[in-house]
């Protein structure tokens, strides 16, 4: 049985109509290398969806997504994107304040609304991608053409380097 932030991540793929699968995955194993490991993907198909905010000013967030084997180009591409002079990482708790979800679960799919999500040029080009399921229960492979047409997202070249 899903949880309800489960069914909501599904509902909102089901609504985009995405072509996507879902990946029952121990929780212990959610985090990217660990899983991609014991179930045997690439990091080069694996995307984590991480939680910036803003210290100057306080209070924005956004979510970025980027290939496992890249790095955000959280100093440059991002707090331009966000229009801020200094940010970070969000901590755990500042992740689930904003997404309703755990790290190593998050995902861009069934995000409160406004939230923006910034997706890394290179994922939609893949042919499927990994990304978190919204709890550490599951993983999602997901054909990423829907990042190019889901609402409140954009597609970012450069937001993440090799």
């Amino acid at each position: 049985m899903r949880s309800p932030l489960e069914q909501r991540v599904i509902g909102h793929l089901d609504a985009l109509g995405a072509r996507y699968e879902v990946l029952d995955c121990d929780p212990a194993l959610a985090d990217t290398a660990a899983f991609c490991e014991h179930y045997g993907y690439g990091l080069d198909v694996s995307a984590n969806a991480i939680v910036i905010a803003s210290r100057r000013p306080p209070g924005e967030v956004c979510v970025c997504l980027g290939l496992a084997t890249t790095r955000l180009d959280v100093n440059r591409r991002v707090k331009g994107l966000m229009g801020v002079s200094k940010l970070s990482f969000a901590p755990a708790e500042a992740t689930v304040e904003a997404t309703g979800m755990e790290i190593g679960g998050v995902t861009p799919f069934g995000l409160p609304d406004g939230l923006p999500v910034y997706v890394d040029a290179r994922i939609p080009a893949l042919e499927q991608c990994i990304v978190g399921g919204g709890s550490r229960a599951i993983k999602l492979l997901v054909d990423p053409e829907v990042f190019t047409r889901m609402p409140g997202v954009e597609v970012v070249e450069g937001l993440a380097t090799e």
